[in-house]
């Protein structure tokens, strides 16, 4: 592999990613290094019961050549309102209609305005989110309207927005079904073995098989014609949904 001269790093544009650790995310951030940026990945330790999501991160931002991982942290669970987030709220386990109890409070835009902050102090002017409004649980922090009013006021909270450098919130999966978003992860190099995705997986990474978003994972994998390297619970087993 060539090594890059100074003028060669320099001139290379920085972008923050936030990296969950999950399937959507780690595809986010190959896309955004197969554009040419120099990734800064970011993850966010707010709480959640699936902390297992937070090793995922560090091994992936690893495996796809991250110039830094860090992890900030944030007291979600402080707040509650979430199964996410409070462990006296069940995780559900089968579709029901409405916008699920998963769903946490502003997450996204405090996760946004996260990645908008180091950004910023990066002169940085591209985050990349993995939001998906397709194959996803009805959260209305993953539609295109919460991504381009974040924008709208990002350009107007920001120095760098103020001195006309706004920061573009890029979201390269919002309108790709899951199966397209595994085909693209697979022809840029992630490693899916490397993600968790469960809402409520172990200590190790493994995977209930019964959530939703073992449900939208699952589902995924078998519309892209490519094997699930899902680890999970029960003997490495799926529970049928």
């Amino acid at each position: 592999m060539k090594t890059k001269t100074a003028g060669e790093e320099m001139s290379q544009p920085r972008a923050v990613v936030l990296v969950s650790g999950g399937l959507d995310s780690s595809t986010a951030l190959a896309i955004a290094r197969s554009q040419g940026f120099e990734c800064y990945a970011l993850s966010v330790a707010y709480g959640q019961r699936h902390v297992a999501e937070l090793d995922a991160a560090a091994r992936v931002a690893a495996g796809l050549g991250a110039r830094e991982h860090r992890v900030m942290k944030v007291d979600l669970a402080g707040i509650g309102g979430s199964a996410l987030t409070d462990p006296k709220i069940q995780v559900p386990e089968s579709p029901a209609p409405g916008i699920p109890v998963t769903y946490v409070p502003a997450r996204n835009t405090i996760m946004l305005a996260l990645a908008l902050a180091w950004a910023e102090v990066l002169e940085a002017a591209t985050v990349f989110i993995g939001v998906n409004a397709i194959d996803y649980s009805g959260y209305p922090d993953c539609r295109p309207e919460f991504i381009e009013a974040f924008e709208r006021m990002a350009a107007r909270a920001t120095k760098a927005g103020v001195e006309g450098k706004p920061c573009r919130i890029y979201t390269p999966l919002i309108a790709l079904s899951k199966a397209d978003i595994i085909r693209e992860g697979v022809r840029l190099g992630v490693d899916f073995a490397l993600t968790v995705s469960c809402y409520q997986a172990d200590s190790e990474g493994r995977a209930c098989g019964r959530c939703d978003s073992c449900r939208l994972r699952r589902e995924g994998f078998e519309a892209a014609g490519i094997v699930d390297p899902t680890r999970y619970q029960n003997r490495g087993q799926a529970t049928p949904g």
